[in-house]
């Protein structure tokens, strides 16, 4: 048995490159014995290796364009949404069924055979063989596969330091006569991890080039920009309240004792996210999309269906495709329907928290907020304004994101391909023409769609029109929040530094400045304002799941009931309206109730991953995560 243990390591760190397609790549030898000789004879093989670190490397971790991350959607195992068309894997995380030998989320064995071919090509690639009439081509172009590959092997371990806190550290490839070194290898604590990641981020920002705005070729590769700011984000999750003196795990500890977590609170790590950041801004090449600055709603809607390379500091680019708008738009199975999946429910949850125009929280008895009666006026349709009536007021006056981000009861979507209105309350039982429950065909539960993403040249129904976006893995608005809250909690109070940073980003959608209200002066205050920032900005883009981990909310806003509208009421309730329960009348008027649609189960174990039980089992001096 110790024999196959020790082969099934060694295949994972030493030997094993059978990866995410990689062997159509490197068609050398059987990818089970391949050497860092067989790899590298020439430099053609280091390339294939450099664009497969690439692809397994830039990866959106969720979205509906490439199907979810191990059949996941991370937005819908948070208080954003749920996929009524549930994954078992999303349903273990919200019901807690997930385990150290059942954990469809985790990445473990795929990161460390990355990066041991991310050390394999750092290792030989300058010793590769090349061509004489190429030497002069490589010799340029080297340093920068290099430098790639120390971002690219630095991003793998971001990824899994926010998944699994301490890891090993694997800074070399290993030979046979290494298995038993392999075998020892213990977790490295947290600040060693952030230490390596954040170093070879520097190492790798003093050689890539600003953009390749020049070479429009190699547009999308990694830039200084991006390698500074995954320090900078690096940073920002040290610094936060899961590994900036978390008592929660004390215990955790390696054999010899060392402590994995540090369990001293460090005000300075703040200072540090916060000048990584500003070094970020201070490179002067980023800026906020605003392609349409007159329609705030447009002007940031844009962002997410355009090639766009100012905000985008590095992006996952796709090719056109109509993938998104077929899975998020509604279907409807009436004549003027929208014929798409109609895929995420949002939850009232989420909704809750969109700002009033004026930049108070719905909850200020100041905000204007109403939440009966109903108002008639216009909405952006995604490419004009509409007239429409008997909107709740609920949706009234809300931050231009909402509008971008959301669809609600009663709001057109692009009225010169579907002339009707979007119907989330019960319209007609199994045969009529409600966009939700519980009509044969759809699927919405909450009343809430998504509609950021979304292209409003893409007509479902048709099968019509592409969308060309790229996703952006960093954009500049992340390096903006990262800035201020590293500030806010570093400084005893926030500074005008934080306010202004906070308010580029609320400047592009026309939000009011900050500060509005007293509160928003305290660091308390601020801190709850820019939490509400980072989760309206970032809205559907797989950050909510990272965020509530690091800020150690989790047990708060993702354990417990989410809520939504009454889009399935029962016929008892459709009858005491008086009316013809089928109509869409009768389901309109018992629709605005706030209902239960799911609970969630968070505990504080969930904040981290398991460490793979069988990863334990192979090395007995790799401790397991707390609670697991």
């Amino acid at each position: 048995m110790k024999k196959y243990k020790i082969i099934a390591i060694f295949l994972l760190l030493c030997g094993s490159v059978s990866f995410y397609g990689c062997e159509k790549y490197l068609n050398v030898v059987p990818s089970e014995t391949i050497s860092s000789a067989d790899v590298l004879g020439n430099i053609a093989n280091a390339e294939l290796i450099w664009a497969n670190l690439y692809g397994n490397t830039i990866q959106d971790f969720g979205l509906l364009e490439t199907g979810g991350y191990n059949g996941a959607l991370l937005d819908a195992c948070t208080d954003e949404c749920m996929n009524h068309w549930e994954s078992p894997v999303e349903l273990s995380f919200n019901s807690g069924g997930w385990s150290p030998v059942s954990n469809a989320l985790g990445n473990w064995t795929p990161s460390y055979q990355n990066i041991r071919l991310a050390n394999i090509l750092l290792e030989n690639i300058d010793n590769a063989k090349i061509p004489d009439d190429k030497k002069d081509y490589y010799s340029s172009r080297i340093p920068g596969y290099k430098a790639d590959t120390r971002f690219l092997r630095a991003m793998i371990y971001f990824e899994l330091l926010r998944r699994y806190g301490a890891v090993p550290l694997v800074k070399k490839s290993y030979d046979v006569s290494e298995s038993t070194d392999v075998l020892n290898i213990m977790r490295s604590p947290v600040d060693s991890v952030v230490k390596f990641i954040t170093s070879e981020c520097d190492a790798a920002a003093a050689v890539l080039p600003l953009s390749y705005s020049d070479n429009p070729s190699e547009v999308g590769r990694i830039t200084k920009g991006a390698a500074l700011t995954l320090k900078a984000i690096t940073l920002l999750y040290a610094a936060s309240p899961l590994f900036n003196g978390n008592t929660m795990y004390a215990s955790v500890k390696n054999p010899d004792g060392t402590q994995l977590f540090s369990q001293t609170y460090d005000k300075n790590k703040w200072k540090a996210a916060a000048d990584a950041a500003k070094a970020v801004m201070d490179l002067g090449i980023y800026s906020l999309y605003n392609p349409d600055p007159g329609n705030p709603i447009d002007n940031y809607a844009q962002l997410f269906y355009s090639r766009e390379y100012n905000e985008t500091i590095l992006p996952k680019m796709f090719s056109a495709t109509r993938t998104v708008e077929s899975n998020y738009l509604p279907n409807g199975k009436d004549s003027k329907a929208w014929k798409a999946h109609g895929k995420l429910s949002v939850f009232q949850n989420f909704v809750d928290t969109y700002e009033m125009s004026n930049g108070l929280p719905i909850t200020d008895p100041n905000s204007g907020y109403d939440s009966t009666g109903f108002w008639n006026g216009k909405l952006w349709d995604g490419k004009a304004f509409r007239s429409v009536k008997n909107i709740s007021n609920m949706y009234k006056n809300r931050d231009p994101r909402f509008y971008a981000t959301v669809m609600f009861n009663g709001e057109y979507w692009d009225s010169a391909s579907h002339p009707r209105t979007t119907i989330y309350s019960y319209y007609g039982s199994a045969n009529g023409a409600s966009d939700g429950w519980p009509k044969s065909g759809t699927n919405n539960v909450t009343g809430y769609g998504w509609r950021k993403w979304c292209d409003p040249r893409v007509n479902t129904k048709t099968s019509s029109g592409n969308a060309n976006r790229n996703y952006p893995i960093f954009r500049y608005p992340e390096i903006l929040l990262a800035y201020a809250e590293a500030m806010n909690e570093y400084e005893d109070a926030p500074t005008q530094d934080v306010f202004d940073a906070v308010n580029q980003v609320r400047a592009r959608v026309s939000m009011p400045a900050l500060p509005i209200i007293s509160n928003d002066n305290t660091k308390d205050g601020m801190r709850a304002r820019i939490h509400n920032e980072w989760r309206v900005e970032f809205a559907f883009e797989n950050h909510r799941f990272w965020d509530v981990r690091r800020w150690l909310i989790g047990t708060q806003v993702d354990n417990g009931p989410m809520y939504g509208l009454n889009s399935q009421p029962s016929q008892a309730e459709l009858a005491s309206t008086g009316l013809d329960v089928n109509s869409q009348a009768a389901g309109a008027a018992v629709f605005y109730k706030t209902v239960i649609i799911q609970n969630r189960t968070f505990t504080k174990k969930d904040y981290l991953f398991p460490i793979p039980q069988i990863e334990i089992d192979k090395n007995t001096n790799l401790v397991q995560n707390y609670g697991w």
